[in-house]
């Protein structure tokens, strides 16, 4: 057997054990995190499903993670599934985060890690988000290209910018190091040049500080085929609605579905509800 076929034929189990771990019930799920928060997901237009969302509960507050797999045939959703179950392993344990961002950096080199080991030669990689709730605060960490915003007062606010050529052309003609017309150049430009399971990979967007939980927040993640399809005031009018989280992610994917755009990625939804209790507790945190 060739070092290729052994390695797709190791993926194949690895996927297999993935989906009877879910089977199961044995994986992390929403079904941890009660009615507060809702997973919803669609195909679009491929063939395989390669995001991975999930969330937990623990003393410590809510850990949500979602990944977007990188990879042909099973490769981008095994991918996807090991950068997940990396940031919730590494979460599980905790009664108290302290230092959310030195928890990000290792569960993410932990994902990446995960996922080299298991694909070997075989080009793969994930899209990698998580954010934690918990102390009254919000924190996050991204590789790749998650959307996470925030919804309060009746407005949404665009939390994490992505790391794709564009944004990096922008950053870098802030900063001098490109020119105005090299910047202008790549604004269409979203290949994206940072994952987990990426060689050399090290770097993440961070928060660049904690936010602070209000009563009636909400907390949005999304992967491409619902950011692509939909645009933030579509999204807003949607979370106006004061139905379940659940059925909120639900109406979120319908409506992308509904653009009929015959080249639409998988698409995720993740939405945690934060209530008004939640908000004011400093030890505790409920959803």
């Amino acid at each position: 057997m060739t070092g290729g076929a052994a390695a797709l034929l190791l993926m194949t189990i690895l996927a297999g054990a993935l989906m009877a771990r879910i089977a199961l019930g044995k994986s992390h799920g929403e079904e941890t995190c009660g009615d507060g928060v809702g997973i919803s997901q669609t195909t679009g237009a491929k063939e395989i499903q390669a995001d991975a969302a999930m969330a937990m509960t623990s003393q410590a507050g809510v850990m949500l993670a979602l990944a977007d797999g990188i990879g042909r045939e099973n490769t981008g959703k095994v991918c996807a599934r090991l950068a997940v179950d990396a940031v919730l392993d590494s979460f599980e344990p905790y009664h108290e985060l302290h230092n959310p961002e030195y928890f990000f950096r290792t569960a993410f080199m932990e994902a990446n890690s995960r996922i080299q080991k298991t694909i070997g030669q075989r080009r793969g990689g994930a899209s990698l988000a998580a954010v934690f709730c918990g102390g009254g605060f919000i924190h996050y960490a991204m590789a790749g290209d998650i959307r996470i915003a925030l919804w309060r007062n009746h407005e949404i606010i665009p939390l994490s910018k992505g790391q794709t050529m564009d944004v990096l052309a922008i950053q870098a003609y802030r900063e001098g190091r490109l020119s105005r017309q090299e910047a202008i150049w790549s604004i269409d430009e979203k290949r994206i040049w940072n994952y987990v399971g990426r060689d050399g990979f090290e770097e993440l967007e961070l928060c660049e500080r904690p936010i602070r939980i209000k009563p009636g927040d909400k907390i949005l993640m999304m992967s491409r085929g619902i950011f692509e399809e939909l645009s933030w005031s579509e999204i807003e009018d949607i979370l106006e609605g004061r139905e379940t989280a659940k059925v909120l992610t639900g109406r979120l994917v319908e409506a992308a579905i509904a653009k009929n755009d015959p080249e639409m990625e998988n698409g995720s939804v993740l939405l945690l509800n934060i209530k008004a209790e939640a908000a004011d507790e400093k030890d505790k945190f409920r959803v």
